[in-house]
């Protein structure tokens, strides 16, 4: 199976990556044995005098590593071999004395991005579908192909810091400011330019350094700008991810000793990160994004190209805005011409940062904004396949805006409700086809939440189900589906786990102490901190409907608190106050005001591992009532809406791969000790206690 095929135009060895039967080209050991080879002959053919690596797939050079085969790998000496072997090649493609141009267009990330590095001179093209970057840290893992050493010599320690301790994308524009990439060119004219430059030679440009660079590029800034990184890390990551450390060591180790110690460094730490937990969790988490894209529909009935947007809301110009980037044409309807305004110049304010950062152009952005049409009548969505509403939580107003769209649409429109805890079931309840209704749960904010949750009624249709999942997916989320009940799945597990934070608020703690705990636990941020982003009104809205009253059904005593702040108007960030203090300008800092709500300014020191499993246990048991329930139809499902939704530590792999992490019976007697303190809100789930029976794992 050839992987490269070869060119001559005089003296010019062009090769074309092209996997077989692949969409993409992904680095592997069949890959590597085949390049082994590649270089031998133009190592040995006198003919070749330069080369040009280019690639025959529409949007990818190299996609970066086969990462289902690294998962099959037994021990972490296999993957401290195929590092090495890996680092071995590209140092021998760097050292050849003919030179390599890499032509660069689409995605070129981990591996594929170290291949490059590995090249004399890079060239890319400046489409929309070209991107850099080193997702390795993402994974549990470090660029084990000379990455953390070849990044940091061609765009200097703080840029290289940015880009593997982050994964994020580098565009082209930016790469080649920061020197990873030499030329630029439209992808037209990209394999014909490299051509020449292979054939005339070529003279790098020095990457012009600010001031603040070149007094950081000596062996005091270098050591200043290592130790910052290492306080950065060791706060933001609270010692529960080990990848970045080890970047930060190999980097550290490359720049004392040389490119082969720290080459060397890295096939050590790859190999030790390979048998990390957290790597086979966050591994774990990617490939399950991934199989998440094909519950896509290829059946015509089932796709639509105009959608209907209702509410131009915060939420509703989110949901425009990931529209209408996925290809989409949208109507936008409201009730003021205000409302609609605001929702077009927020989308613009977000279109126009990408083209500061040359990661959009002026013209696409001008194109996708050309997709919305704004209207206040009704009347203008009634050729629509699908409407998508966003409007208040008010079940008497989305029933009334359902039976307009029935009245106005086609019969077979799909209508999808935007709610966080409302039933469907019940908002389809006075419809004439409730079979065309179902629940897209959108998190805010819409542009950067990766989550979908797909509600679906006992009379929800297939047809409704494919369109609502094939646009999810098309505009870039992750969809999982759920039963239609109380909260559904992720509303209903955040509210046990919020409500248990102020049941120890209740017991004395402080507001920092608890969110710092959680964080500690593995949250992107505390339970307090993220009742104040979603909004303290929304909590009481919702803590007064079906969900409070299911709570109350199960004998778990109800809680005025949050009705209480409500009442105050303590709102959170939108009110400048909740659980913590908004300045316009600073951090925020703790309301001292909100502890007498709760007993009392003067705070007391609890157990931190003791507080950590009574908020985070009640979290772990709901989602596990809700599998048993019916409400997720896998224990996978859960684990994927329980991170990408509401930030459960990543690392652990979700709250069903934490149990099997745990063992089903520690998490029970944990449990069990919880609701001898605290009652009945922490009688563990039935599933739970069967799976310690029978000691099985979650699936």
């Amino acid at each position: 199976m050839a992987y490269f095929t070869i060119e001559k135009q005089d003296g010019v060895a062009i090769i074309y990556l092209d996997q077989p039967k692949s969409p993409v080209n992904v680095l592997s050991a069949d890959m590597l044995d085949d390049f082994k080879g590649l270089l031998d002959t133009i190592e040995s053919d006198k003919e070749i005098k330069s080369v040009v690596i280019y690639s025959r797939k529409k949007d990818c050079w190299i996609a970066g590593a086969d990462i289902k085969a690294f998962m099959e790998m037994k021990t972490s000496e296999e993957a401290e071999e195929l590092s090495r072997e890996g680092n071995k090649l590209l140092t021998r493609l760097s050292n050849l004395s003919k030179p390599v141009i890499a032509a660069i267009n689409g995605a070129t990330l981990g591996g594929g991005l170290e291949f490059a590095l590995a090249c004399h001179y890079r060239m890319a093209s400046t489409d929309k579908k070209t991107v850099f970057g080193f997702p390795e840290v993402k994974l549990g893992l470090l660029p084990g192909g000379g990455g953390t050493q070849r990044s940091v010599k061609l765009a200097g320690l703080r840029n290289a810091l940015d880009i593997l301790l982050t994964g994020k994308n580098v565009y082209p524009f930016k790469a080649k400011k920061i020197g990873l990439i030499d030329e630029l060119i439209h992808k037209e004219g990209l394999l014909q330019a490299a051509i020449k430059v292979a054939r005339d030679g070529f003279k790098k440009k020095k990457t012009k350094k600010s001031l603040l660079d070149k007094a950081l590029d000596t062996s005091m800034g270098k050591n200043f700008i290592l130790k910052k990184a290492r306080e950065t890390v060791n706060r933001q990551t609270r010692g529960n991810y080990p990848a970045p450390l080890k970047i930060l060591d190999c980097v550290e180790i490359g720049l004392d000793n040389g490119l082969a110690a720290g080459l060397e460094a890295e096939s050590a730490g790859f190999a030790y990160l390979h048998g990390t937990d957290a790597c086979k969790n966050l591994i774990g988490l990617f490939l399950a994004m991934q199989d998440n894209k094909k519950l896509k529909s290829t059946a015509k009935t089932n796709q639509v190209d105009t959608i209907a947007m209702i509410g131009a809301g915060f939420m509703g110009a989110g949901i425009t805005e990931v529209s209408i980037k996925a290809g989409y044409d949208v109507i936008l309807k409201d009730i003021s011409l205000e409302g609609l305004g605001n929702a077009l110049k927020t989308i613009w304010k977000d279109f126009s940062k990408l083209v500061r950062r040359k990661a959009m152009g002026a013209v696409e952005r001008d194109r996708l904004m050309a997709k919305i049409t704004t209207t206040v009548k009704e009347t203008d969505m009634k050729d629509v396949d699908l409407v998508i509403e966003a409007v208040f939580e008010d079940i008497g107003l989305k029933q009334k805006i359902l039976a307009g769209i029935e009245n106005t649409c086609a019969s077979n429109t799909i209508f999808a409700t935007n709610t966080s805890s409302l039933p469907v079931t019940d908002i389809a309840a006075k419809a004439k086809k409730p079979e065309n209704v179902v629940g897209m749960h959108y998190f805010s904010p819409v542009p950067k939440m990766p989550l979908l949750e797909l509600i679906v009624t006992d009379k929800t249709s297939a047809r409704a189900k494919a369109i609502a999942i094939n646009v999810g997916l098309d505009q870039g989320k992750t969809v999982v589906v759920v039963k239609d009940g109380p909260g559904f799945y992720t509303t209903r597990i955040l509210s046990a786990m919020t409500h248990e934070a102020i049941q120890v608020l209740k017991q004395g703690a402080s507001v920092e102490f608890i969110d710092s705990a959680m964080k500690d636990w593995g949250f992107p941020v505390g339970p307090l901190s993220l009742l104040d982003e979603v909004g303290i009104d929304v909590a009481a809205h919702i803590a007064r409907g079906d969900l409070g009253d299911m709570f109350k059904a199960r004998g778990i005593e109800e809680d005025d608190s949050v009705e209480k702040l409500f009442k105050a108007k303590l709102f959170g960030r939108k009110s400048k106050k909740g659980f913590y203090t908004y300045p316009k300008k600073g951090r925020k800092t703790v309301n001292k005001g909100i502890y007498k709500y709760f007993g009392g300014e003067e705070r007391k020191e609890l157990d931190k591992t003791a507080v950590q499993n009574q908020i985070g246990l009640a979290f772990v048991n709901e989602a596990i009532l809700c599998l048993q329930e019916g409400i997720l139809s896998s224990a996978s499902d859960g684990d994927l809406a329980a991170i990408l939704g509401l930030g459960f530590p990543p690392f652990t792999g979700g709250p069903f791969s934490y149990v099997n992490a745990q063992g089903p019976n520690k998490v029970l007697t944990t449990l069990n000790e919880l609701h001898d303190k605290y009652g009945i809100r922490f009688k563990p789930a039935d599933l739970l206690v069967k799976q310690a029976e029978t000691g099985k794992e979650f699936n």
